[in-house]
Parts: C-alpha cells; structure tokens; sequence
C-alpha cells in the first residue's frame, strides 16, 4: 500500500513540474491569443494527462516566421511591391480609379504586408457545382503543353482523383510537367498504388507536413488547407473544393456539395503560381523559382491594362501560421469595416476571434445588413455548437443568420455593397486565421461580387432563417453544449 502512494505521489510530481514547464511555454515562448492561452492553461491544470496528450498532438507551436522564405524570391517581391506603390502614390490613372479611392488603404495593405500584387488583367469563372468545376479542370489538363501544378488539402482515392490521374499520366508521357502536392493529413490514406503508378510516369510528388511514425503525425493541427490549380502559368483555380466524390456527387449523410471555386484566367495567376512553389520548395526542397518556365520577372509586370482592355481587379492573398500578419483574417475584416449598405459571409464553420466579431458586431449595429449563412447540419459536432453560439451573438447586434437546408454549405466568401469579395479557402475560424495555410482571391469588381452576392440570395431560398427567438428559446442541453464548445473553441 506504501508503494502505491509513493509511486503515485512521483506520478503526481512528474506531472505537475510537466504542465508547469508547458504552462511557461505557452505563457512566454509561444505567439498565441489570451482566449487560447488560458483555455490551454485551464485544459493542462485541471486534465493534467489528456491535457498534455492534446498538447503533444495539436498544441505545439511550429510557427516560423522563415518557413517559406527564399531570398531571390524575396527580393523580386519587394521590387515589384516598391514598383506597385509608387503608382498608387504617382499614376493619375490609378489616383481616378473608384476603386483605388474607396479601398487604397486595403490594397496597400496586401502590398505591403503580404507581397500581394495588385493585377488588373484578369477574367474569372465562378463555380458552385463540384461538377462543373471538375469538368473544367480536366479540360484544362488535357489542353496543357507545358506544365501542371496541383495543390489539394484532401485528396481521396475514388473514381474522381482515378479520371485526375489518369489525365495527368497521359500528359506527363507526352512531356508536360506535372506535380501534385497534397497535406499529410487530408491525404493520408492516398492509395500508395496509384502514387507509385504516378511516379513511374515522372510525375512529381510531394507531400506537406507528412506524418513521422505511419498515420502518426504531431503536426496535425497545422493544416496546408490551399487548394490551387495552375495550368501553363496562365489558368489558375483557387477554391473551397477538394478532389473526392462527395463534392461531386454529394454523400448520403450531407446530400449535395454547395462550394465556390474560382478559375482564373490572367495576371492573377502569378500570384497563385508564387504561393504553389514556396509550399513545394518547402515539401520537396526543389526549387522551381529559377526558371522562367514558370514564373514571369515580378517587378516586371504592371499594374495598367492598356486603354479599352477589361478590368478585373485582383490580389492573391495567402496566411498561415509562417505569417506575420493574419491576411485574410484583416481583409475579412476591413471589407465588413468599409461596407455602407450590406455584408453576406458564407461559411461552414463559425468560431471568430475578437477582432472579426467585434466588426460584425459594430456593423450589424450600425445599421449594415450582416447576413451569415451556415450549414444546417454538423460534420463535427464540437464545432457545430460553437459556430451556432457565436451565430447567436450576431443575432444579439441584429444581424440575420441562415442555415443551408439543400445539403452541406463548404463555401468560404465575404462579399459587400456589389463591389468587393474575398474569396477562397479560408474559414471564418480561428483555426484558419491562426493554424491553417490558406490562400484567397481578394476581388474589387462590381460583376463578380454582384454574381456571388446574387448566388447567396438564391441560397437564402434553400436554407431556413435562424431567428433570434429561435436563439432565445433553445432547450437547456443545447445551452450547456454550446457554452462548453465556445469555451473550447480555441482547441477546435
């Protein structure tokens, strides 16, 4: 009986000098809201052991600000950002452009702070359907003649990814480039088959952050969630889909995949071209950066279509835990600050931090029509009940809020007024403003943005409005689940 205690009183100090040593760990060496700090704190001190497993599975910081640095690239994005800013500040084109006027501040802010290059000579194809979007990829791979860059967060093995590859094997044996680069969580059960299959036809594989030890892997929480497609450096796609059949054919428990994807024609596919090669400089350590094949000098491309040409508006913006600043997070944000008239978000999973809240909020309260739509169902309960606790507290500043009722709602966008969107990969969660890799389309133009906009209002007809009252009235149990998952929100 004397050894029991002893040997549990050892247990119970080797415990506690733990979670005091990770405790000093996350308070002093590790960039990290207050909100995930102290729900951190809370899991280690009062779940000593689970809480130090699920600090050794997803809590670890492996944020580095040098990650996806590479000098020569560096200095061409400087060049080209000192080469953009001084046309916003001298160019009389650019000074009379409306909207340079109404979101200057934005676009130099994405210059700036991310090298995200203001393009203009652009044309774009928005796709809802998992159909459409496919059908059109394919085309575009089987009409490549130099190279195919493939960049998916999940990618699974069905008839969908079988028809990819077979597309991608027939163009690599005819001499085009091909390389897929996928996240080794979303694609860890990718048949090793059809890999190896790929590499014997010389097509290029990489794998981001893949596990250590077999399925293993104590990266998990930081997710490479980008999905990019580009096609000759001049067709790109960037999106919320992912290559499986569910987003094709729907799936028995969610029915029909609602999505937005994009499919870029122009200089704007530089930008996605630029976020491909650091995420496989990273993965492979083999860097495309020096060859011309694949990416036009930077400082070299201007800011001006010529007089008379079709103007499209576009930055390619990316974040991640590498990043120094929280991108898309602040052009979410500035595009809900700047709206006068209306704000519509979609998005599958709502767990915002202070700051976006706080925005939404002051809108709604100020009068702007904030409109959330979220799905009507869960794929993770947890997150689920915290998406519709935070949706309560929208509905508390008098913004509306609907749930998606013809079957999963994955788009991810923020469109206002008809002029400005953001769309792309990038959920209205602190999981993607802190913890993923994600990249968007920011787009200032009024047909595009009206598009999206008109597509959210035809959704508003398949989706059930969540009302205040309904808020109000909600049983006990759901209370207490959504309070814990909002409590835990940081971890989720």
């Amino acid at each position: 009986m004397f050894d029991f205690f002893r040997t549990g009183h050892i247990a119970f100090v080797h415990l506690f000098y733990i979670n005091l040593v990770l405790s000093i760990v996350i308070v002093f060496f590790q960039r990290r809201e207050p909100r995930a700090v102290w729900t951190w704190l809370l899991a280690l001190n009062f779940l000593p052991v689970v809480g130090i497993i699920l600090y050794l599975l997803i809590g670890q910081d492996y944020r580095k600000s040098k990650m996806f640095k590479i000098k020569n690239v560096e200095d061409s994005i400087s060049k080209a950002a000192i080469k953009q800013e001084k046309f916003f500040a001298n160019n009389d084109r650019v000074l009379n452009d409306p909207y340079t006027k109404d979101y200057q501040r934005q676009m130099q802010y994405n210059l700036m702070s991310g090298g995200s290059l203001m393009t203009m000579k652009n044309t774009l194809k928005v796709f809802n359907d998992g159909n459409d979007k496919f059908d059109a990829l394919i085309e575009d791979i089987k009409n490549a003649e130099e190279y195919i860059h493939l960049q998916y967060y999940i990618i699974k093995n069905d008839y969908l990814f079988r028809n990819i590859s077979r597309e991608l094997i027939k163009k690599a044996d005819e001499g085009v480039e091909v390389r897929v680069l996928f996240d080794g969580m979303g694609g860890r059960f990718m048949s090793k088959k059809i890999l190896d299959n790929m590499k014997a036809h010389k097509i290029k594989i990489g794998v981001f952050f893949p596990a250590a030890l077999g399925k293993i892997n104590f990266r998990i929480n930081y997710r490479n969630h980008r999905k990019i497609a580009v096609i000759d450096g001049k067709i790109g796609y960037v999106g919320g889909f992912n290559i499986g059949k569910e987003y094709v054919d729907g799936s028995k428990k969610f029915g029909h995949w609602r999505d937005t994807h994009l499919r870029i024609v122009g200089e704007a596919v530089n930008g996605l071209e630029l976020r491909f090669g650091l995420d496989w400089n990273y993965a492979t350590k083999e860097d495309i950066f020096n060859s011309d094949k694949y990416f036009k000098p930077l400082e070299e491309m201007n800011i001006l279509p010529e007089n008379g040409d079709d103007v499209l508006r576009m930055q390619i913006i990316s974040s991640g835990p590498d990043s120094e600043t929280k991108l898309i997070r602040d052009n979410y944000i500035e595009i809900i600050n700047n709206a006068k008239d209306h704000v519509y978000i979609h998005t599958p999973y709502f767990i915002p931090d202070e700051a976006f809240m706080s925005a939404l909020n002051v809108a709604a309260r100020s009068g702007v029509d904030v409109r959330l739509m979220i799905p009507c169902m869960p794929d993770h309960p947890f997150v689920y009940s915290a998406t519709l606790s935070w949706a309560g507290t929208l509905l508390e500043a008098g913004g509306k809020v609907y749930k998606y009722d013809k079957g999963f709602l994955h788009a991810k966008s923020v469109m206002a007024d008809g002029k400005v969107a953001c769309v792309g990969t990038a959920n209205m969660d602190i999981r993607s403003f802190e913890l993923n890799f994600e990249v968007n389309a920011m787009i200032y133009d009024e047909e595009v943005t009206t598009e999206l906009e008109d597509n959210f209002m035809r959704d508003i007809y398949d989706s059930k409005e969540y009302t205040f009252d309904m808020y109000r009235n909600r049983s006990l149990l759901q209370r207490i689940k959504e309070q814990v998952s909002r409590l835990l929100s940081p971890l989720l």
